[in-house]
Parts: C-alpha cells; sequence; structure tokens
C-alpha cells in the first residue's frame, strides 16, 4: 500500500531556494538554481542492472527532475561490487562534491563500517541523505525444492547461499545466525550482482539468497512467489512485514540480552529503506532542493502510477530523518559494536568454489 507524502512540491522547493537568500553574498555567486539549470547530474546504482534498486533509483532518475529547477537530466550509472562498499567509496572519494553526483547504495553498506570496516573509505554519516523511496523488510531465502524450510532446518544441513561481497547483507545476516543460533549457512562469494546469485539457484550452483527484500522479489521474480519456488526462511527489520506474517523476524533468536541488541542493531539498518544520498561537503543550499524534489517527487502522481505499474511500493522517509538514523547507527556504543563484530565474524563458512550440483529441482 502506497503511502503518498503531504508536501506541496511549490512551497518545498521555495522554502529550499530561500535558504540562499541567507547565505553570505560571497557564497551566492552561484545559487542552487543556477547550478542545477541544465546540468547533467549522475545517479550511481551499487547494484546491477534489472534488480529492485536498480528499477526504484531509474524510476527516481526519470521523475525527479520535473520537481528542480532548470530542468536538469539524472543519467544512471550501476556500479555494483565489493558488496556495495566500491560504489560509497566512489561517492566519497572520487565524485565532485558540488550535488551534481547522488546515489543510491543498499543499506548495508552502513553497517559494514561499523562492524568491519574491510575496504571501506567513506564515513556514512557525512554523506548527504536525501530520503529513502521505502522500507521494505530484508530476508534469507532458499530454493523450495531444497527442502530448507526454516531455520532450524538450515541447522541441520549446509546451506549453500551466494553472496556479492564482506559488505552486504548476502554474507554478514548469515554470518550472524551461524555464529548465534548454530545455522550451517555457507556462502559462495564472487557474483557480481544479486540478479547473478538469482541465476545461479535456478541453475543449482547454490541453494539460496540472503539480503534480499520483500519488495524486490516480487517486483523482478513475481513468478517465484506465485509458483512458490522459493521458501523464506526469516524476514530481517524491526517489524513484521503484513504480507508475510508467518515468515519469523530475525531479532526473536536473540537468546539474551546481548544477543538481542546485536541483532536489532543489524535490524535497524532495514530501517534505511532504499536511500538517495549525495556526497559530503555540497552546500547546504544544493542539499535542501534535492530533498525538496525528492520529497516532491514521492507525491508525485505519475511517478506513483509508474512505481505501481512496476510493483515497487513507496513508502517514504524524509532526509532529516534519514540522516538521523544513518548517524545513530554509526553512534552506537562500543561494546555492543565490540559484541557484533564477533557474532559477524564470517571464519570458515566462505566456500571458495561454486557449488556444481545439476539443475535447481522442480518446486514441489
Amino acid at each position: 500500500m502506497m503511502k503518498i507524502a503531504s508536501i506541496s512540491a511549490a512551497a518545498a522547493i521555495g522554502a529550499a531556494l530561500g535558504a540562499t537568500a541567507l547565505m553570505p553574498a560571497a557564497v551566492q555567486a552561484q545559487s542552487a538554481a543556477e547550478f542545477y539549470k541544465g546540468r547533467q547530474m549522475t545517479m550511481i546504482i551499487s547494484t546491477g542492472p534489472g534488480g529492485g534498486y536498480d528499477l526504484n533509483g531509474r524510476l527516481i532518475a526519470r521523475h525527479m527532475p520535473r520537481h528542480m529547477p532548470g530542468s536538469p537530466t539524472i543519467v544512471a550509472r550501476n556500479m555494483p561490487g565489493a558488496g556495495h562498499v566500491r560504489a560509497a567509496n566512489f561517492m566519497a572519494v572520487q565524485a565532485p562534491k558540488d550535488g551534481s553526483h547522488v546515489a543510491t547504495l543498499a543499506q548495508s553498506f552502513v553497517l559494514h563500517q561499523v562492524i568491519d570496516g574491510k575496504g571501506a573509505e567513506y564515513d556514512a554519516a557525512k554523506f548527504a541523505w536525501i530520503g529513502s523511496s521505502e522500507v521494505t523488510n530484508s530476508t534469507i531465502y532458499v530454493w523450495a525444492a531444497r527442502g530448507v524450510k526454516s531455520l532450524d532446518d538450515a541447522k541441520k544441513q549446509e546451506v549453500l547461499l551466494g553472496a556479492t561481497g564482506v559488505g552486504s547483507g548476502t554474507t554478514l545476516y548469515p554470518a550472524l545466525l551461524n555464529n548465534i543460533i548454530g545455522t550451517k549457512f555457507r556462502v559462495v562469494p564472487g557474483y557480481a550482482t544479486g540478479g547473478e546469485i538469482n541465476l545461479a539457484m535456478e541453475r543449482g550452483e547454490v541453494h539460496g539468497r540472503a539480503g534480499n527484500n520483500f519488495n524486490s522479489v516480487a517486483a523482478t521474480n513475481g513468478d517465484w512467489l506465485r509458483d512458490k519456488k522459493i521458501s523464506f526462511l526469516v524476514q530481517i527489520g524491526l517489524e513484521k512485514d503484513k504480507g508475510y506474517p508467518d515468515v519469523p523476524m530475525f531479532t526473536e533468536f536473540g537468546r539474551n540480552d546481548t544477543e538481542k541488541q546485536i541483532l536489532k542493531l543489524f535490524a535497524a539498518v532495514v530501517d534505511i529503506g532504499r536511500p538517495l544520498l549525495t556526497t559530503p561537503d555540497v552546500p547546504a543550499d544544493r542539499v535542501a532542493l534535492l530533498r525538496a524534489a525528492f520529497d516532491a517527487t514521492m507525491a508525485d502522481k505519475e511517478f506513483l502510477a509508474e512505481a505501481e505499474k512496476v510493483k515497487l511500493d513507496i513508502s517514504p522517509t524524509n532526509g532529516a530523518k534519514l540522516q538521523k538514523i544513518v548517524e545513530d547507527i554509526i553512534a552506537t556504543p562500543a561494546s555492543v559494536i565490540a559484541a557484533a563484530k564477533a557474532a559477524a565474524d564470517d571464519k570458515g563458512m566462505v566456500k571458495e568454489s561454486v557449488a556444481k550440483d545439476g539443475p535447481a529441482p522442480a518446486a514441489q
């Protein structure tokens, strides 16, 4: 069910541009409106073509410029790799810090910074967060014909999950469950995109996937749901998805206060949703303009109609709220982070070679 942001596009853009009038004359050499006039912007998408993040990002790229002064354009560029760390590093280090580049990055890169940090050259709290178009719970699912119907089943037999990199939920979530409740997940790394993992499931190379969300599955693999080709083992979030009341929550598996805190930390990242951000150090008036344009897009009838057509649910979060969510995660107490690091250790669960089990069995 779509939630429409209650915001007046004209008033929002006006407020954003009004911020410029309060700035010193020297800083007003080029207003935000002047900067974006006729500009070709770039949107970095941290996943490969065709998945839910890609569909969502390209949809925003088509509609958001209509709510910006000066008729800019936004060109989407996919940059998958390293569990979304590659795209996050690009935005922090290489992209111009002028508001000309925006990005939609899978939320797990924020948690990777505090739990592992391997390869991270970014500080998620320093990005300017523009908004999030939807919040939908993440999942772990397995090809139904494998016979693994629950996490209890995953304690009794090895389950191979395709993975894109250390910074993604494809690795983090199964590592946590292995260490906390004793599941026997093993990850098969080396897949560039989630779409490649989906194909690997169908070919029988892997048994399942972690870190994808309910809405992405519905948008890109609706036949899997219709034909009951996959079994959802767990959902990751702070509240149950109304469409999947029988799928247990990640946080239910904590056996003591420490484990519950750890699982809640990982579940809280889901509230970041499908975010849009820009680089650090962008002038405040440009950030305000981008946030206002994003909010207006989320209420745009043409945008909402197209989102519904491609089965993308829209439940937006504004930029200021999103900024606080991220800053709170980054500021998690050191004691909780230390316990979470130990729980997320993936030692011994990485399988170096892709499984060759033949084609996946047909779903029963």
